[in-house]
């Protein structure tokens, strides 16, 4: 199975703001800063986190969540996490050469 493209991912964590923060889709974009533009704090942060889980199966590290600043680094985030999720299976085929 494919990963999720950007654009799929950004249509996700939309539909996450919009459902916990009743944010407008429209300014969740890319380049938005999660506190100076779309107003999370903290406790925020986690709860999006707990939703990305629920939605993905993919679990943040708390300290990781600190670390994000744009709903960019939430998209790339999800994909780096995505990829490390099929990275077991790549290492055992690429291993059985």
């Amino acid at each position: 199975m494919a990963p999720p493209s950007k654009p799929e991912i950004l249509q996700k964590i939309q539909a996450m703001m919009q459902e916990l923060f009743e944010l407008d889709a429209g300014r969740v974009r890319p380049e938005a800063r999660l506190v100076d533009d779309l107003k999370l704090d903290s406790l925020d942060a986690l709860d999006l986190a707990v939703k990305v889980e629920e939605v993905t199966g993919l679990a943040f590290d708390e300290a990781k969540i600190r670390e994000l600043r744009t709903v960019e680094d939430v998209m790339l985030e999800i994909e780096a996490s995505m990829l490390k999720g099929s990275s077991p299976a790549r290492a055992a085929a690429s291993s059985d050469s």
